[in-house]
């Protein structure tokens, strides 16, 4: 079960053939469900992270009663990522064992690394921004959109003004940019959550958030998990990715993937401009970590699905339909939701 960002409509990662980690998973036996996050308004403006954390638990349910196993996998991606932590921790804390084992892509739980968005969590800033979502009752996706753009503006703004605007040339025809250009709102109520969690780095505290009345305490969220950190990412840098597996009680692999936030999750297998980094080994710092590292050719896409396999269960009979009678299907993907 994938859990996408909030901030991002989900199907980056279904983005098209060849070019989905959703159509990678599938070849390779898996059954994927991936939750949809509606696109608030200022009427949901009071969506926090127990209410984030309650609609992932009945989308567990929700898998398990169609699939009819005891458990499952959960992968999360970047903000779905810090959600996904909260989850794990709140089932640690009930002594609820339905997740095997956990992915977490482009996920910063720990904040004390130094970079650039780290910088904008300053007492004022976080303040300032947590007022002005709570009067409008959500964080505008166009407002975000800019803020990340601004951490890279020669790429992501000076080369568009210089390209599109003074010369006139038309944006090239990708998906990714279009992708891009699809924004999304954050609940005022959320985006307080997300930043008390950063500006505070709870996640580093035994008990620092709480959600659903349990403590979270990440020690105690013993699976499996993948960790993925992105070489050039300029949202989630790499070396705060790492401590996910310092913060983790279970046994971790980390695996550094060439590119950046974006271009690491549309990472296709046999991507020939692709590399990524493995070592056995997680030392506590990840210096010492890239120090070990090997590097390979390719997408980091072949090493999760060989490293998910032994943990995925063994292979049942695809099922014939989609859904159960308790659930049935509704319209095909990727949905209503996306052109809304």
């Amino acid at each position: 079960m994938i859990l996408p960002p909030q901030i991002n409509k989900f199907y980056i990662l279904d983005l098209a053939p060849g070019r989905s980690l959703v159509e990678h998973a599938v070849s390779h036996g898996h059954q994927v469900f991936m939750i949809s996050w509606r696109n608030p308004s200022s009427e949901q403006r009071d969506w926090g992270l127990d209410d984030y954390v309650t609609a992932v638990v009945e989308a567990m349910d929700a898998v398990l009663e169609i699939t009819g196993s005891p458990d499952l996998n959960v992968l999360g991606v970047c903000a779905g990522g810090m959600t996904t932590a909260a989850v794990l921790g709140h089932l640690a804390a009930i002594g609820d064992r339905r997740v095997n084992a956990a992915t977490f892509l482009v996920t910063v739980l720990d904040w004390e690394y130094p970079s650039t968005m780290s910088t904008m969590m300053s007492g004022p800033v976080v303040e300032a921004s947590t007022r002005r979502s709570q009067q409008r009752g959500i964080l505008a996706g166009d407002d975000l959109s800019r803020i990340f753009a601004w951490l890279r503006p020669n790429d992501l703004v000076w080369n568009y003004w210089t390209n599109n605007y003074l010369m006139g040339k038309n944006p090239p025809a990708f998906d990714v940019l279009s992708w891009n250009a699809d924004s999304t709102n954050l609940p005022a109520a959320l985006h307080a959550d997300f930043m008390q969690i950063s500006f505070h780095n709870a996640f580093t505290v035994p008990g620092g958030v709480e959600v659903l009345d349990t403590p979270v305490d990440l020690a105690k969220v013993d699976m499996p998990a993948y960790v993925v950190g992105a070489v050039t990412d300029h949202i989630t840098p790499w070396q705060a990715c790492y401590e996910t597996v310092n913060l983790l009680g279970g046994e971790s692999r980390f695996v550094l993937s060439s590119q950046g936030h974006i271009q690491a999750l549309v990472n296709p297998s046999g991507n020939p401009k692709g590399s990524y980094h493995t070592n056995p080994a997680t030392p506590e710092s990840p210096e010492d970590w890239l120090a070990g590292a090997e590097e390979h050719a390719g997408s980091w896409w072949d090493d999760w699905v060989e490293w998910v396999a032994p943990l995925a269960g063994s292979k049942v009979p695809a099922p014939t339909e989609l859904g159960s009678q308790a659930h049935p299907a509704g319209v095909d993907a990727p949905g209503t939701y996306v052109v809304a």
